[in-house]
């Protein structure tokens, strides 16, 4: 098969793949290629039989031109045209709160001038930081309904049992506390953009209820009988791979093509070296530094130190690392979060259970602290990291006095 170099290939056996295999032992969402180079990239979306290419299992990785992938029964033999593998990349080194001037950067900037004057909708993805609802926003400012409401809901916030709500809103009585109507997100963003930030967090049980409201564009509030029409357009975002979700069977297969008419990939801060300069100038002026605060943030030296740390939580973790240096007037090494050691000092004097709950706070506080450094703040994905319900992580927050 024949891949373009500015275009991503998915493989699979439903029928909004790009390439179809009708093979039982084959995912529905099972694989994605993409053009690096003279070099093709596998990434396996969590298929239930893998991806290997000869020997080696692929979960994500980059292989020369003529490679055979193994999928589940079937192969495909991946060949790059250098004929075909000519980048189309935007000259603009901006697009609203965007900055960048990477091949990466140059890329997406060009389908963002596509998209945005269109009414397509648009699913966004990566990892936690990358700037997914910056990204809505200046979608929003660049297209035709700009001078409209821009909503933004938030699924991992929101408790299941009043998601349905905040969506399409209730009439009074609806429900047990429901004295009043309540005008929903839809309702709310009429005329304007809806951005469903955390998308993948949605619950499968009101996922049928989204997808008949993204393809009638009318709602019923809870509680009412009657429909009402809605003209907005519909961003969503998500930190996971919502194929790879499909695949699992957490998210709807109907839903995730009904959202992703338009696919955006943002690229982490790890595989955007090249953008360090005219990154950290622009979040340094956001953040209001002093010309000597520039200077010092901005020297070659500093900057190569701050392209190779890891930053897990991409340009949110670095625009938090940049006011640090600012308020503290001075250059500080990036450093990956790690769990802080509790303190050792145990009072003997004190009951035994009192000495334990004393431990078990101060270790509860920093292992939180720490886990939410790591994700950027991102409760759900800090509860998955963790193993734990994302209602109990949200406990801990506020016992030991976060959000």
């Amino acid at each position: 098969m024949w891949a373009q170099a500015t275009e991503r290939c998915s493989i699979g056996s439903h029928p909004s793949n790009d390439l179809v295999i009708d093979d039982p032992t084959v995912s529905r969402f099972h694989c994605e290629l993409a053009i690096a180079g003279d070099r093709v990239r596998v990434k396996d979306l969590g298929s239930r039989n893998g991806t290997s290419a000869g020997s080696i299992l692929v979960v994500e990785g980059s292989f020369g031109g003529g490679t055979t992938l193994v999928l589940g029964h079937s192969q495909v033999r991946v060949d790059v045209d250098d004929g075909q593998a000519e980048i189309v990349a935007s000259e603009r080194e901006s697009f609203g709160s965007l900055v960048g001037t990477s091949e990466q950067m140059r890329e997406l900037f060009d389908q963002l001038e596509k998209v945005a004057p269109s009414d397509a909708t648009v699913l966004i993805e990566g990892e936690t930081g990358t700037g997914k609802e910056g990204v809505a926003e200046s979608i929003h400012d660049a297209s035709a309904r700009a001078a409209e409401k821009f909503i933004v809901v938030d699924c991992s916030a929101i408790p299941a049992n009043l998601m349905e709500s905040e969506l399409f809103g209730h009439e009074a009585g609806a429900f047990t506390g429901a004295t009043d109507r309540r005008i929903g997100a839809f309702e709310e963003a009429s005329k304007g953009t809806l951005f469903l930030d955390e998308i993948g967090e949605l619950p499968l049980e009101l996922q049928p209820k989204l997808l008949r409201a993204l393809e009638s564009r009318e709602i019923r509030r809870v509680g009412g009988r009657s429909t009402i029409a809605c003209d907005l357009r519909i961003v969503s975002a998500t930190n996971r791979d919502l194929r790879a979700e499909v695949n699992k069977g957490t998210f709807r297969a109907d839903l995730y093509y009904r959202l992703a008419v338009v696919k955006l990939d943002l690229p982490p801060l790890r595989e955007r070296k090249g953008d360090f300069p005219i990154l950290v100038e622009h979040l340094l002026q956001r953040i209001g530094a002093t010309p000597e605060a520039m200077a010092q943030l901005m020297a070659p030296d500093f900057l190569a130190e701050l392209a190779i740390a890891p930053w897990p939580g991409n340009v949110r973790e670095l625009r938090n690392h940049l006011e640090q240096c600012v308020v503290f007037g001075e250059r500080r090494t990036p450093q990956s979060p790690t769990v802080p050691h509790p303190s050792s000092t145990i009072d003997p004097n004190l009951p035994y259970e009192v000495a334990r709950r004393q431990a078990i706070d101060a270790f509860e506080r920093d292992y939180v602290s720490a886990l939410l450094a790591k994700t950027g703040g991102n409760v759900a994905q800090a509860a998955r990291e963790a193993g734990v319900n994302r209602a109990y992580l949200h406990r801990l927050v506020r016992r030991h006095g976060g959000r």
